[in-house]
């Protein structure tokens, strides 16, 4: 069997030395150094899956794998954007910035200060490096990281005074959830950009996203200390493709909607766990071939799955809430329909080699899964995946161990 491939978190000089050593090669001659470092970090979600966009409740940590950011202010609209992942510079002004009519990854850089623009803050273009060691295409949310790091990048340098308290993140997230919808094109619901930017070390994020509560401002941080439990949360990212772009999600949150429109309730958050068998029999005249009812009965039990599984963190049972992620698992693979070989496969590899509880993390349809596995048996945990990925004939996977860590901000 091949040795297991660990993929580590930089510090914070690190991030800081890679990306200003970059900025240097690619616009110093230009006008001199950065601005400064910022930086922001990709997340893990412990449990509820495609519920932000239904009103329900989901449970974040952000990663100690970050994006790292170096920044220049300009005197134009224009903005420049190289990384350290692609040979191929980004450019484009401000000015000719509108949904529909953006392509590559600058839309994520672009799209933000976009937004912000649209918020009526004073915005100018930039040049900017990029390095990254959140695994991309991960479902780990390496596009919030970015987005995030430059949303913390420009609210230093304009002085807008967001980034100072939770209430001002709130705006940053919107902004970048902005960019993400319209600009970047990607329909996702904002989980990602409130872990990035909000998350604290060593808690859990617990977000209702019912918008009578201002969706995603209520957010309450829950300790979650794993070692303290004598266990570690155990990252797989599968190699399998990822892509939030190509549709799926897009068709997932369209069923959604029209479910609730069915329902006449203003999201899937309205109908409870004890209404859940009378709302699926008024689908079913609608519902030829079930799959509204399987979307509905996914989002009602894994919100419920969520608010129990916040319960036992709470009360320091986290060694409990195995069974939760591994029903959280099933509910996507069999009603929510997003998990795929690979997914599917390190979850239940992991399991059968000792893990507590696994299921898939983030959007789906490729991606990574998630462990919580006693600290003695990592290694034990990692050989068995590994091996199940072998015999499968599949690529080997990436591990990593992911301790709650601290949201964007600026580094040096």
């Amino acid at each position: 069997m091949s040795t297991p491939e660990w993929l580590e978190s930089w510090s914070d000089d690190d991030g800081a030395r890679r990306v200003r050593d970059l900025f240097d090669r690619s616009f110093g001659p230009d006008g001199g150094a950065a601005d400064g470092v910022w930086s922001a970090p990709g997340r893990v979600n412990l449990i509820g899956e495609h519920t932000d966009y239904n009103a329900g409740l989901c449970l974040p940590i952000a990663l100690p794998h970050r994006t790292f950011v170096a920044v220049r202010l300009r005197d134009d609209d224009t903005v420049r954007v190289a990384s350290a992942q692609t040979d191929a510079h980004w450019e484009m002004r401000l000015s000719d910035v509108v949904p529909g009519e953006v392509e590559g990854w600058g839309a994520y850089v672009a799209g933000v200060a976009w937004a912000l623009q649209q918020d009526g803050f004073p915005v100018r273009g930039l040049d900017a490096v990029v390095d990254s060691c959140v695994p991309f295409g991960a479902s780990l949310s390496s596009s919030a990281a970015l987005e995030c790091a430059f949303a913390v990048a420009l609210d230093d340098l304009l002085g807008l005074g967001l980034g100072g308290d939770d209430a001002g993140r709130v705006r940053l997230a919107a902004a970048c959830i902005r960019a993400e919808n319209e600009i970047a094109g990607a329909a996702t619901g904002g989980l990602d950009q409130a872990a990035s930017l909000r998350s604290r070390p060593g808690h859990a994020l617990l977000l209702d996203c019912r918008p009578e509560l201002g969706a995603l401002e209520n957010a309450a941080p829950i300790p979650f200390d794993v070692a303290a439990a004598g266990l570690e949360l155990l990252v797989i990212d599968t190699r399998a493709p990822h892509q939030l772009v190509d549709g799926q999600y897009a068709a997932r949150r369209a069923s959604c909607e029209e479910a609730a429109r069915l329902l006449g309730v203003p999201h899937l958050r309205a109908v409870t766990p004890d209404g859940l068998d009378e709302a699926l029999a008024t689908l079913e005249p609608h519902d030829a071939d079930g799959v509204l009812r399987r979307r509905v009965r996914h989002v009602v039990t894994e919100t419920a799955r969520t608010a129990e599984f916040a319960d036992l963190v709470r009360a320091g049972r986290v060694a409990e809430v195995g069974p939760l992620m591994n029903a959280s698992h099933a509910s996507l693979r069999d009603d929510y329909e997003v998990t795929v070989r690979e997914t599917d496969l390190s979850v239940d590899s992991s399991l059968a080699a000792g893990a507590i509880g696994a299921r898939m993390t983030g959007g789906g349809f490729g991606g990574s899964t998630i462990a919580l596995v006693r600290a003695d048996e990592v290694e034990q945990v990692v050989a068995g995946v590994q091996r199940a990925f072998e015999e499968a004939g599949l690529r080997a996977p990436g591990f990593l161990l992911a301790p709650p860590s601290a949201a964007a901000g600026r580094t040096a």
